[in-house]
């Protein structure tokens, strides 16, 4: 079985927090991005403080070079 880590991706927009969220489940990236604005807008933009949380705690993707 492989262990799968929930990372930052390379496929990014700001910070790649959605994207890597949507590769870990194997989600599109676009609905991802989608429901993560709405989410934001409907909660006062305190998804604004999550995103900025995860883009400290997520480790990015290591690149292979």
């Amino acid at each position: 079985m492989e262990k799968r880590r929930l990372t930052r991706s390379n496929n990014r927009m700001i910070a790649g927090v959605c994207a890597g969220i949507a590769d870990y489940f194997g989600w599109d990236i676009t609905l991802v991005r989608i429901i993560y604005v709405i989410a934001t807008f409907f909660t006062a933009f305190s998804g604004g403080i999550v995103y900025l949380i995860l883009w400290v705690v997520m480790p990015e993707v290591k690149r292979i070079d």
